[in-house]
């Protein structure tokens, strides 16, 4: 936490400074103790600050509707979409999925380590959180003939990048 985070939080539970957002009538879904809340949501500078009233100075009423956390999908090969990664954050995002880890291992096949490189520039600062798993394999077997190899080498030059 940084000190201006923490003056900002400060200054909000004291009801000096509105927080960004309050978001009231919304249910709630309580994953830790699984049921639905109906309780008012505190946002502040993106992240959610408090399940209670608080000073804001924007109100939206969500009554009627379901708010959860993002949902996080743990193994996609977003090739198989046919989509590249910033088209498929948008169609992702719509149902609530906010991180993807995705197994390039078929552009990888095409293309190599410019094809992973190319899925981690295009997946860069989107509203969608997206990590890369490394493909062991490729060409998956020495009898397929693919566009391309992905070797020892390859992996260590990519191992190093902080969404891999």
């Amino acid at each position: 936490m940084t000190l201006h985070w923490a003056k900002e939080l400060k200054g909000i539970f004291e009801g000096k400074i509105p927080c960004d957002l309050l978001i009231r009538g919304a249910k709630v879904v309580d994953l830790l103790g699984g049921g639905i809340l109906e309780v008012p949501v505190a946002v502040h500078e993106g992240r959610i600050v408090a399940f209670e009233e608080l000073r804001a100075r924007e109100v939206f009423d969500a009554h009627g509707l379901y708010l959860s956390p993002g949902f996080v999908d743990c193994h996609i090969h977003i090739e198989s979409s046919l989509l590249v990664p910033h088209q498929f954050a948008r169609a992702c995002l719509r149902h609530g999925t906010t991180a993807v880890f995705a197994d390039p291992h078929e552009i990888a096949n095409v293309f190599g380590e410019e094809g992973v490189r190319f899925m981690l520039e295009d997946s860069e600062g989107l509203p969608v959180d997206f990590f890369f798993l490394l493909p062991s394999c490729v060409p998956a077997s020495p009898l397929e003939s693919s566009g391309a190899s992905l070797g020892p080498d390859a992996l260590r030059r990519l191992k190093g990048h902080p969404r891999v």
